[in-house]
Parts: C-alpha cells; sequence; structure tokens
C-alpha cells in the first residue's frame, strides 16, 4: 500500500484540487461559458498522468518487489494495481468537478457505491484463493480494489456526462485553462512527489529501525501493525466526516478568496474552527474513556486498548489539521501545505531513523506526538496570519477540556457487560457532553446562525 500510495500521487499530481478551484473560480467569475472546456482539459491531463504511473509501476514492479518489498510478495500484486491507475486518476478529476458545483451526492454515491463491490469482490476472491498461500491473499485484496476503481470509475464517467450535457455552455476557445492547470498542479505535483516518496521511506523504514532495538522482524511488523492498523484506523474512523466537509472546504473558500469576501471567510473559518473543536475534543473523551471496551468489542485484542488510549489526545491536533488543510487550500496556499507535510516527514524520518532503535515501539509513538504536534500547530500558525483569526481559547478548548475530564472520572466507574451497553454509555457520554458545554455557555444560541 505504502507503493500504491506512491504512484497514485503520481496519478492524481493535483487534479483534484485544480479542477476544483478553477471550476469555482469559473463560476465566482461568472464564466459558465468555460467550464467544459477547463474540466475537458483536466481530464486528459490526468488521463496522462494516470496511464503513465501505470506503465511505470507495471514495469518497475520486479525491481519494488525484490529491492523496497524484500521479495516478501512477487510482482503480481503491483502489476493488477496499476491497471487501476488510470481510473483512480480521472476519477479524482471528476470528483473536482463535483465538488466545484457544489453536487457531492454523486460523488458520495460513487464512492458508497465503490466500497461494496470492494468487500464483495475481496470477500470472493479471498475465499477462493486463500488456501494457496499468502501471495493469493494479497492479489485478491489488490484485484477486488481495482474492480471496484473501474466501476467508481464508470458511475462518475456516466454521472459527469449527463450533467454537463444540460449546462448549457458556449465554448470560448480563446481560453487557455492548460496554464491555469499547470500552475496549479505542477508545485503540488513536485511537493506530493517528495512528501509521497519521504512518506514511502518513513513506512518502510520503520519496522527496519524497529528491529535494530532488538526485537524480531515478526515482532516489529506485529507492534506496528497494531498501532497502523487497529489503533490509527479507529481513531480515524470519526474524522471521516471531518475529511468530507474539508474537501467541500475548498470550494467555498476558492469562491470567496475570488470574490475578495474576506469579512465572510473570517466569519465561516471561526465558525468551522469552534465545532471543530467542540466535536474534536468529544471523540477525544470517548476513546479516552472507553477505550479498552471499544478493542475488545471491536479487534477481541486487549493489547490494542492502550495504543488507543495513549494515541486518543492526537484526535484533537489531526482533525484539526485535515480542516485547516482544507482551508488553506482553498485560500490558494497548497504549496504551503505541502511545504509543511514535507517539513513533518523529514522531522518524523529523523526521529525514527534514531530514536526507535533505542525506544523501541515507544519511539514510534514519541514520534507521531512529534510529527502530529508539528504538523497541526504550524499549519494553524499559518491560516492565522494568512486570516488574522484569532483563536477563542476558553470556548473552543477549555471548556470542552474540562467537560471530557470530569466526564471521565464519572464513566470509568461504570464497566458496560455487552456491546449494546457500550453503544448506550457512549451516546450517554456524547449527550452529557453537549450539555457541559451548553451549560458552561462554550456554545449559545447565536452560533447556530450561520
Amino acid at each position: 500500500m505504502s507503493v500504491y500510495m506512491l504512484f497514485v500521487c503520481f496519478a492524481s499530481s493535483g487534479v483534484n484540487l485544480a479542477t476544483s478551484r478553477i471550476v469555482s473560480e469559473q463560476m465566482a467569475y461568472g464564466k459558465e461559458d468555460g467550464m467544459r472546456l477547463a474540466v475537458k482539459k483536466c481530464i486528459n491531463y490526468s488521463l496522462f498522468m494516470g496511464v503513465t504511473s501505470a506503465v511505470l509501476l507495471f514495469l518497475f514492479s520486479p525491481f519494488i518487489s525484490t529491492y523496497w518489498l524484500h521479495s516478501k510478495v512477487s510482482s503480481m500484486p503491483l502489476r493488477i494495481i496499476a491497471l487501476s491507475l488510470p481510473f483512480l486518476s480521472i476519477s479524482s478529476s471528476i470528483n473536482g468537478y463535483f465538488s466545484a458545483i457544489r453536487n457531492v451526492k454523486k460523488t458520495a454515491i460513487a464512492q458508497v457505491l465503490e466500497q461494496i463491490i470492494r468487500i464483495y469482490f475481496v470477500t470472493f476472491f479471498i475465499n477462493y484463493f486463500l488456501p494457496s498461500g499468502i501471495e493469493y491473499a494479497c492479489i485478491s485484496l489488490v484485484l477486488g480494489g481495482t474492480i471496484s476503481e473501474i466501476c467508481s470509475f464508470l458511475l462518475l464517467l456516466f454521472s459527469y456526462k449527463r450533467d454537463i450535457r444540460r449546462k448549457k455552455c458556449v465554448i470560448n476557445r480563446g481560453d487557455n485553462y492548460t496554464k491555469q492547470i499547470l500552475r496549479i498542479t505542477l508545485p503540488i505535483a513536485f511537493t506530493s512527489y517528495v512528501r509521497s516518496g519521504l512518506s514511502t521511506l518513513k513506512q518502510i523504514l520503520i519496522p527496519i529501525r524497529l528491529e535494530k532495538s532488538g526485537i524480531s522482524c515478526e515482532r516489529a511488523l506485529s507492534q506496528y501493525g497494531m498501532i497502523n492498523g487497529m489503533a490509527m484506523p479507529l481513531i480515524m474512523f470519526p474524522c471521516t466526516f471531518i475529511s468530507s466537509f474539508s474537501m467541500l472546504l475548498i470550494p467555498e473558500f476558492s469562491y470567496l478568496n475570488a470574490k475578495k469576501s474576506y469579512d465572510k471567510i473570517n466569519f465561516a473559518i471561526n465558525k468551522i474552527l469552534k465545532f471543530c473543536f467542540i466535536f474534536s475534543f468529544l471523540i477525544m473523551g470517548v476513546f479516552w474513556c472507553f477505550s479498552e471496551e471499544l478493542s475488545s468489542s471491536i479487534y477481541s485484542e486487549a493489547d490494542v486498548s492502550i495504543f488507543i488510549k495513549v494515541l486518543s489526545p492526537l484526535i484533537v491536533l489531526m482533525y484539526i489539521d485535515n480542516v485547516v488543510d482544507g482551508i488553506l487550500k482553498g485560500l490558494d496556499k497548497q504549496v504551503a501545505v505541502m511545504g509543511i507535510n514535507i517539513l513533518d516527514l523529514f522531522t518524523s524520518i529523523t526521529f525514527i531513523y534514531f530514536l526507535l532503535p533505542i525506544q523501541g515501539i515507544k519511539g514510534y509513538i514519541v514520534v507521531l506526538f512529534i510529527s502530529e504536534i508539528l504538523n497541526g500547530l504550524v499549519s494553524l500558525l499559518l491560516l492565522i496570519k494568512e486570516t488574522n483569526i484569532k483563536l477563542d481559547f476558553a470556548n473552543w478548548i477549555l471548556k470542552p477540556c474540562f467537560a471530557v475530564f470530569v466526564l471521565n472520572l464519572i464513566f470509568k466507574n461504570y464497566i458496560p457487560s455487552g456491546i449494546l451497553e457500550l453503544i448506550v454509555q457512549i451516546l450517554l457520554f456524547c449527550i452529557c457532553y453537549f450539555a457541559s458545554i451548553v451549560l458552561f455557555r462554550g456554545l449559545v444560541k447565536s452560533d447556530l446562525k450561520f
């Protein structure tokens, strides 16, 4: 997957943001006549990048399998993955178009359908191929993913064709959107390549440096997998809502920025950050308070709970950083965002190289804290610098943090006996949390007015 994400980066090369930004700006300027040509140029660009990435991955898969993945699996899974890259790249461009015109329903339907198809085919292939060994299990996973990407692409393409036909667009051949596309994509592509390359290096380096601490390769992979494959996906699951919301912010802030509506931008940022801080502290409180119960109920694995509890304070920074990145990209600061991510990766890799052989898995947890604190705070400081917004420390941070602390003291004495009781307790925790925020006047009636 680390290799796959590296080539996904090559295939997409910032085309989603380019499509979303250009179409949003054209709408803001009232130039809907050039929309079809702009999107067509973006799709052609994404097709070229997707095919190029697929060919490169297909040709170099034996080398990658041997030298990057230490011959743990053959090149076949990588070659199957390569087939999905052109479809994924074009889908990224079409998704940018639907985000820009505020019609994300079609994107959401395609994503849900993609996941359903992925689950069905992965389950089918694994049941059929798994007795043949781990190699065929990997092939089952990537083959199901490739089929789902193609199906999602076909649905998006059909939706796009229907939508664009309804628009009475008069194409002005004098508009050269190629320059606009390259102005946005080239800086993003370059910094994305650096970031993705460093990210791949980081993922490959972690188990190797963990081994240097004196544990076996199997133990190193097991501990790393427990954090990145079990604890982190669970912690980041509620962020799905934030991530979707974050992507929608890009065209909205691009539109406002093109209109130079700076008062509206500041008003929107204050509202968004306030609700995001309150939501993030709630999720942090749930994972902190119910880490053992969630770990046992979902994974039947008690060892994961300690990682969930220890990493839960990072939730606030991770969720807020997600939203701040979306706002900054909408304000044409995507290169700065990538620069911060590259700085974060350089810092993380340095600490991974020197700290993991000494501290083992504890060192990796320290690296995660350093990484998220650095990335989150620098991104937030950049947003403050660009917009001159002021953080309301009392209502956004202090009151939610106090509410979580008090509720944790109350709820930790009640151990649920089953999954149903756990769900009821979490719901009760959420109700009490929002009641506390309202009681402390962290949320007032005027906050609900937009």
